[in-house]
Protein backbone atom coordinates (compact mmCIF):
# COMPACT_ATOMS: atom_id res chain seq x y z
CA UNK A 1 0.00 0.00 0.00
CA UNK A 2 1.26 3.48 -0.86
CA UNK A 3 2.35 5.29 2.27
CA UNK A 4 0.30 8.41 3.12
CA UNK A 5 1.50 11.97 3.43
CA UNK A 6 0.94 13.70 6.77
CA UNK A 7 0.17 17.34 7.46
CA UNK A 8 -0.05 18.16 11.17
CA UNK A 9 -1.40 21.67 11.82
CA UNK A 10 -1.01 22.87 15.40
CA UNK A 11 -2.77 26.10 16.37
CA UNK A 12 -1.42 28.07 19.34
CA UNK A 13 -3.61 29.08 22.32
CA UNK A 14 -6.82 28.24 20.48
CA UNK A 15 -10.07 27.75 22.38
CA UNK A 16 -12.42 24.80 22.04
CA UNK A 17 -15.19 27.30 21.35
CA UNK A 18 -13.35 29.17 18.59
CA UNK A 19 -14.35 26.75 15.82
CA UNK A 20 -17.40 24.79 14.69
CA UNK A 21 -19.87 26.32 17.09
CA UNK A 22 -23.41 27.46 16.32
CA UNK A 23 -23.51 31.12 15.35
CA UNK A 24 -26.88 32.90 15.44
CA UNK A 25 -26.15 34.83 12.24
CA UNK A 26 -24.86 31.72 10.41
CA UNK A 27 -21.63 33.59 9.65
CA UNK A 28 -18.21 32.01 9.95
CA UNK A 29 -14.72 33.52 10.02
CA UNK A 30 -13.30 30.07 9.20
CA UNK A 31 -14.73 28.73 5.93
CA UNK A 32 -11.64 26.61 5.19
CA UNK A 33 -11.63 24.94 8.59
CA UNK A 34 -15.38 24.41 8.22
CA UNK A 35 -14.62 22.77 4.87
CA UNK A 36 -11.94 20.59 6.49
CA UNK A 37 -14.51 19.43 9.03
CA UNK A 38 -16.95 18.53 6.24
CA UNK A 39 -14.18 16.46 4.64
CA UNK A 40 -13.17 14.67 7.83
CA UNK A 41 -13.95 13.66 11.39
CA UNK A 42 -14.30 16.13 14.25
CA UNK A 43 -13.33 15.06 17.77
CA UNK A 44 -15.20 16.80 20.56
CA UNK A 45 -13.30 15.27 23.51
CA UNK A 46 -9.72 15.72 22.30
CA UNK A 47 -7.08 17.07 24.67
CA UNK A 48 -3.66 18.68 24.37
CA UNK A 49 -0.97 16.74 26.28
CA UNK A 50 -0.30 19.77 28.52
CA UNK A 51 -1.77 23.25 28.86
CA UNK A 52 1.32 25.25 27.97
CA UNK A 53 3.61 25.39 24.94
CA UNK A 54 6.85 23.41 25.33
CA UNK A 55 5.46 20.42 27.29
CA UNK A 56 2.52 20.08 24.92
CA UNK A 57 4.77 20.08 21.83
CA UNK A 58 7.33 17.72 23.33
CA UNK A 59 4.59 15.23 24.23
CA UNK A 60 3.00 15.50 20.78
CA UNK A 61 6.31 14.81 19.02
CA UNK A 62 7.36 11.91 21.29
CA UNK A 63 4.07 10.37 22.42
CA UNK A 64 5.33 10.64 26.01
CA UNK A 65 4.34 12.73 29.04
CA UNK A 66 6.76 15.36 30.30
CA UNK A 67 7.65 13.17 33.28
CA UNK A 68 9.09 10.73 30.73
CA UNK A 69 10.55 13.06 28.06
CA UNK A 70 11.88 15.63 30.56
CA UNK A 71 10.00 18.68 29.21
CA UNK A 72 7.70 19.90 31.98
CA UNK A 73 7.67 23.68 31.40
CA UNK A 74 8.55 26.27 28.77
CA UNK A 75 12.02 26.97 27.44
CA UNK A 76 13.22 30.59 27.53
CA UNK A 77 14.80 32.93 24.99
CA UNK A 78 18.16 32.25 26.63
CA UNK A 79 17.71 28.50 27.16
CA UNK A 80 20.79 26.41 26.49
CA UNK A 81 18.89 23.16 26.03
CA UNK A 82 15.63 21.82 24.70
CA UNK A 83 13.90 18.50 24.12
CA UNK A 84 16.50 15.97 25.41
CA UNK A 85 18.58 14.57 22.59
CA UNK A 86 17.92 10.96 23.59
CA UNK A 87 14.19 11.50 22.95
CA UNK A 88 12.98 10.44 19.51
CA UNK A 89 10.45 12.47 17.50
CA UNK A 90 8.05 11.07 14.92
CA UNK A 91 9.87 13.26 12.39
CA UNK A 92 13.13 11.37 12.99
CA UNK A 93 11.43 8.01 12.57
CA UNK A 94 9.58 9.01 9.40
CA UNK A 95 12.72 10.61 7.97
CA UNK A 96 14.68 7.41 8.57
CA UNK A 97 11.87 5.48 6.87
CA UNK A 98 12.24 7.53 3.66
CA UNK A 99 9.87 10.45 4.24
CA UNK A 100 10.70 14.03 3.32
CA UNK A 101 10.10 16.02 6.50
CA UNK A 102 9.57 19.76 6.91
CA UNK A 103 8.57 21.99 9.78
CA UNK A 104 7.16 25.50 9.51
CA UNK A 105 6.35 27.67 12.51
CA UNK A 106 6.92 27.69 16.24
CA UNK A 107 9.33 25.09 17.61
CA UNK A 108 9.83 26.03 21.30
CA UNK A 109 11.89 22.92 22.06
CA UNK A 110 15.39 24.42 21.94
CA UNK A 111 17.07 26.63 19.35
CA UNK A 112 20.79 26.14 20.00
CA UNK A 113 22.97 23.66 18.14
CA UNK A 114 21.63 20.11 18.16
CA UNK A 115 18.23 21.21 19.51
CA UNK A 116 17.30 22.95 16.25
CA UNK A 117 14.52 21.16 14.28
CA UNK A 118 16.92 20.21 11.47
CA UNK A 119 18.73 17.99 13.99
CA UNK A 120 15.51 16.46 15.33
CA UNK A 121 14.31 14.79 12.16
CA UNK A 122 13.30 17.64 9.86
CA UNK A 123 14.93 18.14 6.44
CA UNK A 124 13.80 21.76 6.44
CA UNK A 125 12.79 24.35 9.02
CA UNK A 126 11.30 27.83 8.61
CA UNK A 127 9.87 29.71 11.56
CA UNK A 128 10.17 31.29 15.00
CA UNK A 129 12.10 29.30 17.61
CA UNK A 130 9.59 30.04 20.39
CA UNK A 131 6.39 32.03 21.07
CA UNK A 132 5.79 35.19 19.07
CA UNK A 133 5.59 37.31 22.22
CA UNK A 134 9.15 36.33 23.24
CA UNK A 135 10.79 39.16 21.32
CA UNK A 136 10.12 42.68 20.15
CA UNK A 137 9.22 43.78 16.62
CA UNK A 138 9.23 47.13 14.84
CA UNK A 139 5.48 46.92 14.24
CA UNK A 140 4.04 45.33 17.38
CA UNK A 141 0.93 43.20 17.11
CA UNK A 142 -2.22 43.55 19.18
CA UNK A 143 -1.61 42.68 22.81
CA UNK A 144 -2.60 43.50 26.37
CA UNK A 145 -0.65 45.39 27.53
CA UNK A 146 0.43 46.89 24.23
CA UNK A 147 4.18 46.46 23.77
CA UNK A 148 6.55 49.10 22.33
CA UNK A 149 8.72 48.61 19.22
CA UNK A 150 12.27 47.28 19.47
CA UNK A 151 15.01 49.55 20.73
CA UNK A 152 17.08 51.13 17.99
CA UNK A 153 20.04 52.22 20.06
CA UNK A 154 22.03 50.56 22.82
CA UNK A 155 21.90 53.88 24.67
CA UNK A 156 18.11 53.94 24.76
CA UNK A 157 16.51 52.81 27.99
CA UNK A 158 12.92 51.74 28.23
CA UNK A 159 11.25 49.67 30.92
CA UNK A 160 8.19 47.59 30.25
CA UNK A 161 7.95 44.63 32.61
CA UNK A 162 5.69 42.44 30.49
CA UNK A 163 7.39 43.03 27.13
CA UNK A 164 10.68 42.07 25.50
CA UNK A 165 12.27 45.33 24.35
CA UNK A 166 15.94 44.42 23.86
CA UNK A 167 15.58 40.98 22.27
CA UNK A 168 14.19 41.05 18.75
CA UNK A 169 12.00 38.25 17.43
CA UNK A 170 14.05 36.14 14.96
CA UNK A 171 12.92 34.26 11.86
CA UNK A 172 14.97 31.15 11.12
CA UNK A 173 15.50 29.20 7.94
CA UNK A 174 17.14 25.96 8.99
CA UNK A 175 19.91 27.15 11.36
CA UNK A 176 20.26 30.68 10.01
CA UNK A 177 18.50 33.82 11.21
CA UNK A 178 17.22 35.44 8.02
CA UNK A 179 15.32 38.32 9.62
CA UNK A 180 15.49 40.03 13.02
CA UNK A 181 13.26 41.61 14.07
CA UNK A 182 10.60 39.69 12.19
CA UNK A 183 7.66 41.53 10.62
CA UNK A 184 4.85 39.47 12.15
CA UNK A 185 2.21 41.15 9.96
CA UNK A 186 3.64 39.35 6.92
CA UNK A 187 4.18 36.03 8.69
CA UNK A 188 1.03 34.34 7.42
CA UNK A 189 1.94 34.95 3.78
CA UNK A 190 5.50 33.76 4.34
CA UNK A 191 4.38 30.61 6.11
CA UNK A 192 1.87 29.94 3.33
CA UNK A 193 4.53 30.36 0.63
CA UNK A 194 6.95 28.10 2.51
CA UNK A 195 4.27 25.43 3.05
CA UNK A 196 3.32 25.30 -0.63
CA UNK A 197 6.98 25.12 -1.62
CA UNK A 198 7.63 22.22 0.76
CA UNK A 199 4.57 20.30 -0.44
CA UNK A 200 5.72 20.81 -4.05
CA UNK A 201 9.33 19.87 -3.19
CA UNK A 202 8.27 16.62 -1.56
CA UNK A 203 5.64 15.49 -4.05
CA UNK A 204 7.21 16.58 -7.34
CA UNK A 205 10.95 17.09 -6.92
CA UNK A 206 11.81 14.37 -4.42
CA UNK A 207 8.93 12.01 -5.25
CA UNK A 208 8.71 10.96 -1.62
CA UNK A 209 5.89 10.71 0.88
CA UNK A 210 6.12 13.72 3.16
CA UNK A 211 5.48 14.98 6.66
CA UNK A 212 4.67 18.67 7.04
CA UNK A 213 4.42 19.90 10.63
CA UNK A 214 2.83 23.36 10.69
CA UNK A 215 2.99 24.96 14.15
CA UNK A 216 1.14 28.24 13.67
CA UNK A 217 1.73 31.55 15.45
CA UNK A 218 -2.05 32.02 15.47
CA UNK A 219 -3.80 32.43 17.95
CA UNK A 220 -1.05 33.43 20.36
CA UNK A 221 -0.71 37.11 21.26
CA UNK A 222 0.40 39.47 19.93
CA UNK A 223 -2.34 39.03 17.36
CA UNK A 224 -1.83 40.04 13.74
CA UNK A 225 -3.79 39.63 10.55
CA UNK A 226 -3.83 40.40 6.87
CA UNK A 227 -3.80 44.19 6.37
CA UNK A 228 -6.79 43.90 4.01
CA UNK A 229 -9.08 42.55 6.72
CA UNK A 230 -11.47 45.20 7.96
CA UNK A 231 -11.14 45.16 11.75
CA UNK A 232 -13.75 47.89 12.12
CA UNK A 233 -16.38 45.23 11.41
CA UNK A 234 -14.53 42.29 12.95
CA UNK A 235 -12.99 42.21 16.37
CA UNK A 236 -9.19 41.68 16.36
CA UNK A 237 -9.44 38.07 17.53
CA UNK A 238 -11.93 37.18 14.79
CA UNK A 239 -9.74 38.93 12.21
CA UNK A 240 -6.75 36.89 13.33
CA UNK A 241 -8.88 33.74 13.29
CA UNK A 242 -9.79 34.51 9.67
CA UNK A 243 -6.10 35.02 8.92
CA UNK A 244 -5.28 31.58 10.34
CA UNK A 245 -8.13 30.06 8.37
CA UNK A 246 -6.81 31.43 5.09
CA UNK A 247 -3.40 29.89 5.85
CA UNK A 248 -5.06 26.51 6.37
CA UNK A 249 -6.93 27.11 3.11
CA UNK A 250 -3.68 27.69 1.23
CA UNK A 251 -2.39 24.33 2.44
CA UNK A 252 -5.62 22.57 1.50
CA UNK A 253 -5.56 24.14 -1.96
CA UNK A 254 -1.95 23.06 -2.52
CA UNK A 255 -2.83 19.48 -1.62
CA UNK A 256 -5.79 19.59 -4.01
CA UNK A 257 -3.82 21.23 -6.83
CA UNK A 258 -1.08 18.60 -6.64
CA UNK A 259 -3.79 15.89 -6.51
CA UNK A 260 -2.33 14.48 -3.32
CA UNK A 261 -5.40 12.53 -2.26
CA UNK A 262 -3.36 10.18 -0.11
CA UNK A 263 -2.76 12.95 2.44
CA UNK A 264 -3.97 12.95 6.03
CA UNK A 265 -4.50 16.43 7.51
CA UNK A 266 -4.70 16.63 11.30
CA UNK A 267 -5.67 19.99 12.82
CA UNK A 268 -5.49 20.49 16.59
CA UNK A 269 -4.28 22.90 19.29
CA UNK A 270 -1.42 23.03 21.79
CA UNK A 271 -3.55 24.30 24.72
CA UNK A 272 -6.50 26.51 25.57
CA UNK A 273 -6.83 30.31 25.47
CA UNK A 274 -4.68 32.77 27.40
CA UNK A 275 -7.49 34.32 29.49
CA UNK A 276 -5.22 37.04 30.87
CA UNK A 277 -5.31 38.69 27.42
CA UNK A 278 -9.04 39.51 27.68
CA UNK A 279 -10.43 40.54 24.27
CA UNK A 280 -7.36 39.08 22.54
CA UNK A 281 -7.99 35.59 23.95
CA UNK A 282 -10.08 32.77 22.54
CA UNK A 283 -13.18 31.07 23.87
CA UNK A 284 -13.49 27.84 25.85
CA UNK A 285 -17.10 27.17 24.89
CA UNK A 286 -19.04 25.55 27.75
CA UNK A 287 -15.87 24.42 29.55
CA UNK A 288 -15.60 27.42 31.85
CA UNK A 289 -14.29 25.81 35.05
CA UNK A 290 -16.85 27.44 37.35
CA UNK A 291 -15.52 25.84 40.53
CA UNK A 292 -12.25 27.69 39.96
CA UNK A 293 -13.56 30.97 38.59
CA UNK A 294 -15.93 31.33 41.54
CA UNK A 295 -12.88 31.21 43.80
CA UNK A 296 -10.67 33.50 41.73
CA UNK A 297 -8.40 33.03 38.76
CA UNK A 298 -8.83 31.83 35.21
CA UNK A 299 -9.53 28.25 34.12
CA UNK A 300 -7.94 27.99 30.67
CA UNK A 301 -4.27 27.97 29.56
CA UNK A 302 -1.80 26.73 32.23
CA UNK A 303 -4.57 25.00 34.21
CA UNK A 304 -5.91 21.45 34.19
CA UNK A 305 -9.53 22.62 33.93
CA UNK A 306 -11.18 21.51 30.68
CA UNK A 307 -10.70 24.95 29.13
CA UNK A 308 -6.94 24.56 29.52
CA UNK A 309 -6.49 21.42 27.46
CA UNK A 310 -9.66 20.49 25.55
CA UNK A 311 -8.94 21.69 22.02
CA UNK A 312 -10.77 21.75 18.66
CA UNK A 313 -9.57 18.85 16.53
CA UNK A 314 -10.40 17.42 13.11
CA UNK A 315 -8.72 14.77 10.95
CA UNK A 316 -9.38 14.45 7.22
CA UNK A 317 -8.19 11.85 4.69
CA UNK A 318 -10.14 11.50 1.41
CA UNK A 319 -11.77 8.11 0.82
CA UNK A 320 -10.38 6.81 4.12
CA UNK A 321 -12.02 8.82 6.90
CA UNK A 322 -15.80 9.21 6.86
CA UNK A 323 -16.56 12.83 5.89
CA UNK A 324 -18.62 15.19 8.03
CA UNK A 325 -18.55 12.84 11.00
CA UNK A 326 -18.16 13.47 14.71
CA UNK A 327 -16.65 11.41 17.50
CA UNK A 328 -16.83 11.91 21.27
CA UNK A 329 -14.10 9.35 22.03
CA UNK A 330 -11.60 10.45 24.71
CA UNK A 331 -8.34 11.22 22.89
CA UNK A 332 -5.10 13.19 23.25
CA UNK A 333 -2.37 14.87 21.25
CA UNK A 334 -0.19 12.07 22.64
CA UNK A 335 -1.97 9.81 20.14
CA UNK A 336 -0.57 11.58 17.06
CA UNK A 337 2.85 9.91 17.47
CA UNK A 338 1.72 6.26 17.49
CA UNK A 339 -1.04 6.79 14.94
CA UNK A 340 0.96 8.34 12.13
CA UNK A 341 3.80 5.88 12.68
CA UNK A 342 1.30 3.01 12.44
CA UNK A 343 -0.19 4.40 9.22
CA UNK A 344 3.32 4.77 7.77
CA UNK A 345 4.29 1.24 8.80
CA UNK A 346 7.04 2.49 11.12
CA UNK A 347 7.78 1.05 14.56
CA UNK A 348 8.85 3.33 17.43
CA UNK A 349 11.89 2.52 19.62
CA UNK A 350 11.14 -0.41 21.93
CA UNK A 351 13.43 0.70 24.76
CA UNK A 352 10.89 3.12 26.24
CA UNK A 353 7.17 3.37 26.94
CA UNK A 354 4.54 5.62 25.45
CA UNK A 355 1.40 7.35 26.68
CA UNK A 356 -0.38 7.76 23.35
CA UNK A 357 -2.51 5.10 21.65
CA UNK A 358 -2.87 4.18 17.99
CA UNK A 359 -6.28 5.53 16.92
CA UNK A 360 -6.23 4.15 13.37
CA UNK A 361 -9.34 2.08 14.05
CA UNK A 362 -11.15 5.18 15.33
CA UNK A 363 -10.17 7.18 12.24
CA UNK A 364 -10.93 4.54 9.62
CA UNK A 365 -13.54 2.23 11.14
CA UNK A 366 -15.53 4.42 13.54
CA UNK A 367 -14.33 2.53 16.61
CA UNK A 368 -15.48 4.13 19.85
CA UNK A 369 -12.64 2.73 22.00
CA UNK A 370 -10.26 5.49 23.07
CA UNK A 371 -8.50 6.16 26.36
CA UNK A 372 -10.08 4.79 29.49
CA UNK A 373 -8.17 7.47 31.39
CA UNK A 374 -6.00 10.52 30.71
CA UNK A 375 -3.66 12.27 33.10
CA UNK A 376 -3.34 16.04 32.77
CA UNK A 377 0.01 17.45 33.95
CA UNK A 378 0.38 20.54 36.11
CA UNK A 379 1.36 23.31 33.69
CA UNK A 380 2.00 26.32 35.90
CA UNK A 381 -1.24 27.16 37.68
CA UNK A 382 -0.56 24.92 40.69
CA UNK A 383 1.87 22.32 42.01
CA UNK A 384 5.09 20.97 40.57
CA UNK A 385 5.47 21.27 36.78
CA UNK A 386 4.58 18.02 35.04
CA UNK A 387 3.04 16.25 38.03
CA UNK A 388 0.03 14.16 37.05
CA UNK A 389 -2.47 15.32 39.66
CA UNK A 390 -5.59 15.64 37.52
CA UNK A 391 -7.13 12.42 36.26
CA UNK A 392 -9.80 11.99 33.61
CA UNK A 393 -11.57 8.61 33.92
CA UNK A 394 -14.23 8.08 31.25
CA UNK A 395 -16.68 10.94 31.91
CA UNK A 396 -15.39 11.67 35.43
CA UNK A 397 -12.51 13.95 36.33
CA UNK A 398 -10.58 14.04 39.60
CA UNK A 399 -8.43 16.89 40.91
CA UNK A 400 -5.79 16.23 43.57
CA UNK A 401 -4.72 19.85 43.18
CA UNK A 402 -6.49 22.93 41.81
CA UNK A 403 -5.30 26.39 40.90
CA UNK A 404 -6.21 29.21 38.56
CA UNK A 405 -4.17 31.07 36.00
CA UNK A 406 -4.28 34.87 35.78
CA UNK A 407 -7.78 35.91 34.74
CA UNK A 408 -8.75 38.88 32.58
CA UNK A 409 -9.55 40.71 35.82
CA UNK A 410 -5.96 40.21 36.96
CA UNK A 411 -6.68 37.82 39.83
CA UNK A 412 -5.34 34.29 40.11
CA UNK A 413 -6.65 31.41 42.19
CA UNK A 414 -4.55 30.02 45.04
CA UNK A 415 -3.20 26.47 44.64
CA UNK A 416 -5.15 24.05 46.80
CA UNK A 417 -4.51 20.36 47.49
CA UNK A 418 -7.49 18.03 47.84
CA UNK A 419 -7.51 14.88 49.95
CA UNK A 420 -9.80 13.26 49.00
CA UNK A 421 -9.79 14.69 45.48
CA UNK A 422 -12.54 16.74 43.91
CA UNK A 423 -14.43 14.62 41.37
CA UNK A 424 -16.72 16.04 38.69
CA UNK A 425 -19.12 14.20 36.39
CA UNK A 426 -18.55 15.90 33.02
CA UNK A 427 -21.53 14.17 31.46
CA UNK A 428 -23.75 16.22 33.79
CA UNK A 429 -21.45 19.13 34.64
CA UNK A 430 -19.23 20.15 31.74
CA UNK A 431 -18.71 23.55 33.37
CA UNK A 432 -16.96 21.77 36.28
CA UNK A 433 -19.00 23.63 38.85
CA UNK A 434 -20.20 21.15 41.47
CA UNK A 435 -18.05 18.20 42.61
CA UNK A 436 -19.61 14.92 43.66
CA UNK A 437 -20.39 14.32 47.31
CA UNK A 438 -17.45 12.31 48.77
CA UNK A 439 -19.95 10.27 50.79
CA UNK A 440 -21.89 9.17 47.73
CA UNK A 441 -21.68 5.67 46.28
CA UNK A 442 -20.76 7.10 42.87
CA UNK A 443 -17.84 9.07 44.32
CA UNK A 444 -16.41 6.10 46.22
CA UNK A 445 -16.66 3.82 43.20
CA UNK A 446 -14.99 6.35 40.88
CA UNK A 447 -12.25 7.16 43.40
CA UNK A 448 -11.12 3.52 43.59
CA UNK A 449 -10.72 3.36 39.82
CA UNK A 450 -9.03 6.77 39.63
CA UNK A 451 -6.46 5.73 42.22
CA UNK A 452 -5.77 2.44 40.42
CA UNK A 453 -5.25 4.17 37.07
CA UNK A 454 -3.05 6.91 38.52
CA UNK A 455 -0.89 4.59 40.61
CA UNK A 456 -0.39 2.23 37.65
CA UNK A 457 0.79 5.06 35.41
CA UNK A 458 3.09 6.59 38.02
CA UNK A 459 4.68 3.17 38.62
CA UNK A 460 5.07 2.68 34.87
CA UNK A 461 6.85 6.03 34.59
CA UNK A 462 9.06 5.29 37.62
CA UNK A 463 10.29 2.09 35.97
CA UNK A 464 10.67 3.57 32.46
CA UNK A 465 13.60 5.06 30.59
CA UNK A 466 13.14 8.75 31.36
CA UNK A 467 14.96 11.89 30.22
CA UNK A 468 15.93 15.16 31.89
CA UNK A 469 15.86 18.51 30.06
CA UNK A 470 18.51 21.19 30.57
CA UNK A 471 16.72 24.39 31.57
CA UNK A 472 19.89 26.44 32.06
CA UNK A 473 19.49 30.05 30.82
CA UNK A 474 22.47 32.20 29.81
CA UNK A 475 22.70 35.48 27.80
CA UNK A 476 24.94 33.87 25.18
CA UNK A 477 22.14 31.47 24.24
CA UNK A 478 19.82 34.28 23.09
CA UNK A 479 19.54 34.09 19.27
CA UNK A 480 20.99 37.32 17.89
CA UNK A 481 22.39 37.84 14.39
CA UNK A 482 24.30 40.95 15.48
CA UNK A 483 25.00 40.66 19.21
CA UNK A 484 26.30 44.24 19.52
CA UNK A 485 22.95 45.67 18.41
CA UNK A 486 20.22 45.57 21.07
CA UNK A 487 17.59 44.82 18.43
CA UNK A 488 19.85 42.48 16.38
CA UNK A 489 18.88 44.09 13.07
CA UNK A 490 19.50 41.95 10.02
CA UNK A 491 17.66 40.95 6.88
CA UNK A 492 18.54 38.23 4.45
CA UNK A 493 19.44 39.17 0.88
CA UNK A 494 17.21 36.35 -0.36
Amino acid sequence: MERPNFIIILADDIGWGDLWVNRPDNSTPTPWLDSLMLKGKRFTDFHSPASTCSPSRAALLTGRHGLRNGVTHNFAVGSVGGLPLNETTFAQLLHDAGYYTAMIGKWHLGHNGSYNPVHRGFDYYFGIPYSNDMGCTDKPGLDLPSCPPCLRSEYTTRKHEECYTKVALPLFENETIIEQPLDSWTLKERYATAAVKQIFTASISKKKPFLLYMALAHMHVPLFHNAFLNVTTQDPYTASLSDMDSLVGTIMQAVSTEQLENTLIWFTGDNGPWEQKCQFAGHVGPFVGKWQTSRGGGSAKRTTWEGGHRVPTVVAWPKKIKPNSTSSVLLSGLDIFPTILSLAGVKPPSDRRYDGIDITDILLNDSDVGHKSLMHPNSGAAGQFGDLQTVRLKHHKAFYITGGSVACSGGSGQPQYHDPPLIFDLSQDEAEETPLNPESKEYKSVLKEVEREREALLWDIATDKISSADYTVIPAAVPCCQPHNPACRCHSLK
